[in-house]
């Protein structure tokens, strides 16, 4: 069987965060959040890298990121861009923001032949959750009851992944009494406030939630058997919301289609590893200090690629 590969989605505009967030470094010695990223998935057993960026932003990252995993890795680039579009759809005129995270996986579609696991390149997810990825991706696992595809999605405690400086999205997961994913619910303003936390629901009606609900933060495994599927619920997608200037094709969204339509079945493998990442400005110095912390505990070297 293939060595995995590890899919990093770097395309995001970066709107909340104020520029490049992909790009700013975290680290002592520079490193940005996907180096470690990178790092926990090269000793987990990924020996490639395919990374989903935007054509404008090509020549800085392949400068101050991609340069220094090219004589470690196998490295491929691929582009997302708002008019590359299946089933003869074209982006609406003027459009230039990204179509989202399942239009970006089905990008790289074409640079993939080997089961592969999927991030987003501003979160950090920990040295477990490649672990377990690399495991569930490397093992000659039971096949899924055709034609459904197989896949995994490391689940995150709700209460480790939010922001202390405004809401986050988060996808609420449900899985059955196997640890097989059943839903995602897309959940778009979660935020702790008066010691809770809650989502600010439409018309004005708040939920809580415990913090022990498992989320999906877009850590996922999959086999390239899984694009297929994931070019049919674009194209329909694309037919209900093609002229929408703002809609976007999230993959959880995606992959619970998946599931819903017998076409996926996805093994949940919870994690207590801690999540953060960079969602607004103000994340910055708390996640240069959770690295120190980690590199003072011995997790990582102070420079990773000394």
């Amino acid at each position: 069987m293939a060595t995995p590969a590890l899919v990093i989605l770097a395309a995001g505009m970066g709107s909340r965060y104020g520029g490049l967030k992909q790009i700013e470094p975290v680290g002592p010695g520079g490193e940005v959040v996907l180096d470690y990223s990178v790092f926990d998935a090269q000793r987990a057993g990924f020996t490639d890298v395919v990374f989903v960026i935007r054509r404008d932003i090509e020549a800085a990252f392949r400068e101050q990121v991609g340069r220094r995993f090219e004589p470690r890795l196998n490295i491929r680039y691929v582009f997302q861009e708002s008019g590359r579009l299946p089933g003869g759809h074209r982006s609406p005129p003027g459009r230039t923001k990204p179509w989202g995270t399942g239009h970006a996986l089905w990008c790289a579609s074409e640079a993939l032949a080997q089961p592969f696991a999927v991030i987003n390149a501003d979160d950090f997810y920990g040295s477990d959750s490649f672990r377990r990825l690399g495991q569930f991706l490397g093992a000659p696992a039971a096949e899924a009851v055709a034609p459904a595809v197989r896949g995994c999605m490391v689940g995150f405690k709700l209460a480790r992944t939010l922001s202390e400086f405004g809401t986050v999205s988060r996808g609420i997961c449900q899985a059955d009494a196997a640890g097989r994913l059943g839903t995602v619910e897309e959940c778009p303003a979660i935020g702790r406030k008066a010691g809770k936390i809650l989502h600010e629901g439409t018309g004005g009606a708040a939920r809580e939630f415990t913090g022990n609900e498992i989320v999906s933060m877009n850590c996922w495994g999959f086999s390239p058997g899984v694009f297929p599927f994931l070019e049919k619920h674009l194209v329909a997608f694309l037919d209900a919301k093609g002229t929408d200037p703002k809609a976007e094709f999230y993959l959880p969204s995606a992959v619970a289609a998946m599931i819903r339509r017998g076409e996926a079945t996805v093994d949940v493998l919870s994690t207590e590893a801690d999540w953060f990442g960079v969602t607004y400005r103000e994340d910055h110095p708390q996640v240069v200090a959770a690295l120190r912390r980690l590199i003072a505990a011995g997790v990582y070297p102070e420079k990773l690629w000394a």
